[in-house]
C-alpha cells in the first residue's frame, strides 16, 4: 500500500524537490510546538502559506485552503504541495485522522505529516511522514512515503479544497 520516497518514482523531481521544502518547514515547527498547515504553490512564482489554526475546525481549515486556491489562480499555479501535522488510526483499509494535540496518543495512533502533491502533467499524490517522539518530547521524523494503492480521499481531506479550487471545472483534475 504504501512505499519509501527512496524507491518511488512517482513523483516528478520539481514535486519532490517542493514536498521536501514543505516537509522540512514543518518538521522545524513540530520541533518548536507548533502545528501549522503549510501551502507551497509554484506558478508565476513560489509562495508559500501557512496557517496555525488550521487543525481548530473544519471552517477554519476550510478558509485557509479557499484563500490558497485564490492565491494559487492568481499566480497560475501549476504545482502545489499541501501537508499538516494529524493523528492517524489505520482501521484496515482506511486510515482515520484527528488534529494532533498535547494529550497522549492512544492505542493505534500515530503522528504523521500528511501530504498531498498536485502536478498540472502528472497529477495528484498522497504520502505522510511518520514520526515518533522521545520520551522528551522530542520528533524523530522518517522519510516521506507515498500511498501506491487508490486513495480514495474524503472531501474534508487536507488539501482537497485547495485542489478543487484549483482545478477548472471544481471537481479535480481527470487524471488525480
Amino acid at each position: 500500500m504504501i512505499r519509501s520516497r527512496e524507491t518511488t518514482t512517482d513523483v516528478n523531481q520539481e514535486t519532490e524537490s517542493l514536498l521536501f521544502d514543505v516537509v522540512g518547514r514543518l518538521e522545524r515547527a513540530i520541533h518548536e510546538r507548533d502545528c501549522p498547515a503549510v501551502a507551497a504553490l509554484q506558478g508565476d512564482r513560489t509562495l508559500v502559506l501557512s496557517d496555525y489554526d488550521y487543525l481548530r475546525d473544519e471552517s477554519t481549515a476550510a478558509a485557509f485552503e479557499q484563500r490558497a486556491a485564490e492565491r494559487a489562480r492568481q499566480i497560475h499555479t501549476t504545482r502545489f504541495v499541501f501537508a499538516v501535522p494529524q493523528v492517524w488510526v489505520e482501521t484496515g483499509d482506511k486510515v482515520q485522522a484527528r488534529a494532533v494535540s498535547n494529550h497522549p496518543l492512544r492505542e493505534g495512533e500515530r503522528e504523521v505529516i500528511s501530504w498531498m502533491s498536485y502536478d498540472a502533467d502528472d497529477g495528484v499524490d498522497y504520502g505522510f511522514v511518520p514520526y515518533v517522539r522521545r520520551p522528551s518530547g522530542e520528533a524523530i521524523f522518517s522519510d516521506a512515503e507515498v500511498f501506491t494503492a487508490l486513495v480514495g480521499p474524503r472531501e474534508r481531506a487536507p488539501g482537497w479544497i485547495l485542489l478543487r479550487g484549483l482545478t477548472s471545472d471544481g471537481t479535480g483534475p481527470a487524471h488525480a
